[in-house]
């Protein structure tokens, strides 16, 4: 038989890996392909994500496109009123590097900001890149200690 911690922890970790929420934080064109992944083609809300309003009820945050140094305070700003535990996917070349702006003076590439979860590539990245992410986090989450 097994503490009845252990039952609670697996139970507690379901429970994360299958409910989701990110935020609305669009900063640039990858904000349609998010978007398009929610549409009835893809459905993401079948693999426990759905969209929310409130930074307070959220655990994850899918950064879409690119982070300038002004941005970037507010994505902090974000990252510290969500509640633990919490999770970062960066979405598209333009979050990972800075995209089509890579060395410009002002981008920020999201891992400078906030610690990154998982990185869908491309420009545009696909609907299906991005839930393969998700599984993947989702997987991570299920194996964490």
């Amino acid at each position: 038989m097994k503490p009845l911690s252990k039952i609670i922890d697996r139970v507690g970790k379901w429970g994360v890996k299958w409910s989701l929420w990110p935020p609305h934080l669009v900063t640039a064109c990858c904000g349609v392909e998010f978007g398009h992944a929610f549409g009835s083609a893809y459905d993401a809300e079948r693999f426990g994500m759905l969209p929310m309003g409130s930074l307070r009820q959220s655990n994850i945050i899918v950064i879409e496109g690119t982070i300038t140094m002004k941005m970037a305070k507010f994505l902090k700003y974000v990252w510290d009123q969500m509640p633990e535990p919490k999770y970062v996917i960066a979405m598209g070349a333009c979050a990972i590097k800075g995209g089509v702006f890579y060395g410009s003076y002002h981008m920020v590439p999201a891992s400078k900001v906030v610690p990154v979860h998982g990185y869908v590539s491309g420009c545009p990245p696909t609907p299906e890149a991005l839930l393969k992410v998700v599984k993947e986090l989702q997987e991570e989450i299920g194996h964490a200690r």
